[in-house]
C-alpha cells in the first residue's frame, strides 16, 4: 500500500476541514438559530452533518500517510479527527482499514456484511464492529460537559448528535455500501469497487470524491481532493486491467 503524496496540501486542507467543523459547531451550540423550529435550523443541521463526513475523511486520509509526509503529523491529525467525530480510536480503525484494503468485500473485511448484503442489517453490523464502551463513555462524558457548561439540550442534540448521526451514514452509504455491495462485476475488479458516474460536483458534495471507490483502491496514495484526477485518467484508459492500477497513482502525482 502506498502511503505518502507529493503534495503540500495536505495540512492546509486537513485544518481547514476540521477548523470548519468546529467552527460552525461551536456557533451553533452557542449563538446559533434560536429555536428548534427556525428556519436556518435544518440548513446549519445539514452543513454540520456534512463537516462531520469531512472531520472523518480527514481521519481516513491519515490512515494512508496523505495529510503529510511525517509519521507523526499524520498520527496526530488522525488521532484528532477520529477522536472528535465520535470517540473513535485512532489505532483501531488503522488495523480494521488495512483489513479492508487487503481483501475488498470478502469474508476477511471488517468493513463488509457477509450474512446480508441488505442495507440495514450490514449498516448494522458494521455499527456494532466499530463501537466500543470506550467510545460511549467519551461521547457520555462530551455530552455532560457541554449541558453542564450551559449548552441548551436541545442544541446538542439538534447540532451535534443528530449531526454526526448522518455523517456517519453518508459515509458508510458512500463509502462502503454502494461501492462494495454485492453482486460484484467484472468492472469492479481487482479491487470489488464501483465509482460514483455523475460527476465531480456531485462526487464532492455526497461524500468527499470518496465515491470514487475504485479509484481509492487503486491509489490510496492519493488525498481526497485529487481523486477526480485519478478518475479523470481512468476515463482514458480501458476500464480493467494492470494499467488502471498503473495510471492511478501517476495521476495522482501530476
Amino acid at each position: 500500500m502506498q502511503t505518502r503524496t507529493r503534495s503540500g496540501w495536505g495540512v492546509p486542507i486537513a485544518l481547514a476541514v476540521m477548523s470548519a467543523w468546529a467552527g460552525h459547531l461551536a456557533w451553533v451550540l452557542l449563538r446559533g438559530p434560536p429555536a428548534l423550529l427556525a428556519p436556518a435550523t435544518l440548513a446549519h443541521v445539514l452543513v454540520q452533518g456534512y463537516l462531520f463526513t469531512g472531520l472523518f475523511i480527514t481521519g481516513h486520509d491519515a490512515m494512508h500517510g496523505t495529510v503529510s509526509r511525517s509519521p507523526r503529523v499524520n498520527a496526530a491529525f488522525g488521532w484528532a479527527a477520529c477522536f472528535l467525530f465520535a470517540g473513535l480510536s485512532y489505532g483501531r480503525l488503522v488495523v480494521n482499514h488495512r483489513g479492508h484494503h487487503a481483501s475488498p468485500a470478502t469474508a476477511a473485511d471488517p468493513d463488509f456484511s457477509e450474512r446480508s448484503g441488505a442495507f440495514w442489517v450490514w449498516l448494522g453490523t458494521f455499527m456494532v464492529r466499530y463501537t466500543t464502551w470506550r467510545q460511549l463513555v467519551v461521547m457520555a462524558l462530551a455530552y455532560n460537559l457541554l449541558h453542564w457548561s450551559g449548552v441548551a439540550e436541545w442544541r446538542i442534540w439538534t447540532f451535534w448528535v443528530v449531526p454526526a448521526l448522518l455523517g456517519t451514514l453518508q459515509l458508510f452509504y458512500f463509502g462502503t455500501y454502494l461501492p462494495h455491495r454485492r453482486p460484484h462485476t467484472a468492472g469492479m475488479a481487482p479491487h470489488a469497487a464501483r465509482t460514483q458516474t455523475h460527476g465531480h460536483l456531485w462526487a464532492l458534495l455526497s461524500c468527499y470524491f470518496f465515491g470514487y471507490h475504485w479509484e481509492h483502491h487503486a491509489s490510496p496514495a492519493t488525498p481526497w481532493w485529487a481523486l477526480w484526477r485519478v478518475k479523470d485518467a481512468r476515463a482514458l484508459l480501458p476500464l480493467s486491467g494492470v494499467r488502471d492500477e498503473q495510471a492511478a497513482p501517476r495521476a495522482a502525482q501530476s
